[in-house]
């Protein structure tokens, strides 16, 4: 059992032989049979224990047996004490939640404490089969049907290459005790139910189920690891990343084999729930400027790309700039430098830089977004143009109108920042002293 362990361990890179790992340890035949082993092993264990008090007598019972049990070994021994009755009402979640949340927010503290590399648990291919009959039975994908992994972040489970009989007569090979909880019998929790009430039953339709269940376990995790390198192909196809935003190509999008199930793995790091996901799904081939929000990101449908980008970053901010200043950093990098005129000054053909008589400026000039109602004179042009005009006759999206700054001096557009000067702020023979303003990030 030791060398079958050790042998998963390598193959998943879960441990590192020479670094301290942190073994939780309840006293049921699991976890002591974890502990055992890597010990055995030669990993440098550090025991640690929560008590929950949900079990009156028997919580203190387990604590003390692992206390002593880590005494025995000689390692390090940690505990802590929980009052998870009243988290899970002032957070309004299950017990078997607060008790999980409770736990893991504990071992990730302890980690840092004692500079540990891992996390190691004792779930094993019972667990793992539970959790995939649970995730079948709610609805779920690929990744919800292949059970627990091996390794989430620095949590490890080492003994997922062994069922519950195979640690159960390892404790009576190695004559070790344990400690019974006798919560596990009962079923007013939903994953007793599946182990003392469905597995049972499948057994008896099919006494391999268990077996059966687990090599198809075994199967899954090597279509997963397929699946994700298809889609990781596909993401890299369609989604570039700008500064501030996602742009995910629709024309690429549109040509993949099964759309709803792409759709979902490329929105889905930005939570937008399976519903919107559809939505969008729905929304490929409708117009331009349709927007859907998830917790955290908004979603604009352009004419060739879907626009993710963080929830505000959109809000409209005004900045303002002195006449001393040279540069200005935030919310975009302008340098700003003042020349003196004269025949045969060289005017910059980039929309990123613009010349501007200086004397018809009035400082402090403003940057902001623009407003519904803005007009400005495009250069060459002695008559107004709305700005709304302006961004439909330049094809801007409604992220990139959003995006979009404004340099103001007394109320006036100025420029509109990367695209166009106004007329009324050119170069004139008359000029005497230009400001020089260039967009370095853009």
């Amino acid at each position: 059992m030791q060398q079958k362990v050790q042998t998963y361990i390598q193959k998943h890179q879960l441990l590192l032989p020479n670094e301290p790992v942190i073994v939780g340890v309840s006293g049921g035949t699991d976890s002591v049979a974890l502990l055992h082993i890597l010990f055995k092993l030669g990993y440098k264990c550090i025991a640690a224990h929560c008590n929950f008090y949900l079990r009156m007598e028997e919580s203190l019972r387990d604590e003390e047996f692992v206390r002593n049990l880590a005494h025995s070994y000689s390692i390090p021994y940690y505990n802590v004490d929980f009052n998870t009755i009243e988290y899970a009402k002032t957070n309004k979640i299950s017990i078997e939640m607060a008790a999980r949340d409770l736990r893991y927010e504990w071992f990730n503290e302890l980690l840092i404490k004692t500079n540990a590399q891992a996390i190691a648990v004792a779930h094993h291919a019972d667990d793992s089969i539970e959790t995939m009959l649970m995730n079948l039975v709610r609805g779920t994908g690929l990744r919800g049907i292949v059970g627990i992994a091996s390794r989430n972040q620095n949590v490890v489970r080492p003994l997922l290459c062994c069922t519950r009989l195979e640690l159960e007569k390892y404790l009576i090979e190695h004559d070790l005790e344990h400690v019974e909880d006798t919560s596990n019998a009962a079923n007013e929790y939903v994953r007793n139910q599946y182990r003392n009430v469905l597995l049972p039953l499948l057994l008896e339709i099919n006494p391999s189920a268990r077996q059966n269940l687990y090599s198809s376990l075994q199967n899954l995790e090597g279509n997963l690891a397929i699946y994700q390198q298809a889609i990781e192909q596909i993401r890299q196809q369609v989604v570039e990343n700008k500064l501030d935003e996602v742009r995910m190509n629709i024309d690429i999008i549109r040509q993949q084999v099964h759309i709803p199930t792409v759709m979902h793995e490329l929105l889905s790091p930005y939570h937008f729930s399976s519903s919107t996901v559809e939505q969008i799904t729905e929304h490929l081939e409708g117009e331009s400027g349709r927007v859907f929000y998830s917790e955290t990101h908004r979603l604009v449908k352009d004419r060739k790309y879907l626009i993710i980008s963080a929830k505000g970053l959109n809000e409209r901010k005004s900045f303002f700039i002195s006449q001393e200043e040279n540069e200005l950093t935030d919310p975009i990098h302008l340098s700003i430098k003042r020349i003196d005129y004269s025949a045969g000054f060289s005017f910059s053909r980039s929309k990123d830089c613009v010349h501007i008589d200086a004397a018809n400026l009035e400082f402090p000039l403003q940057l902001r977004r623009w407003n519904e109602g803005d007009w400005f004179y495009p250069f060459g042009m002695n008559r107004k143009k709305k700005l709304s005009d302006f961004f439909i006759d330049n094809k801007f999206s409604l992220v990139e109108k959003e995006q979009t700054w404004l340099l103001i001096s007394n109320n006036e557009i100025v420029w509109i920042v990367g695209h166009r000067l106004d007329n009324r702020y050119r170069v004139t023979d008359k000029t005497k002293e230009v400001l020089e303003i260039r967009l370095l990030l853009h």
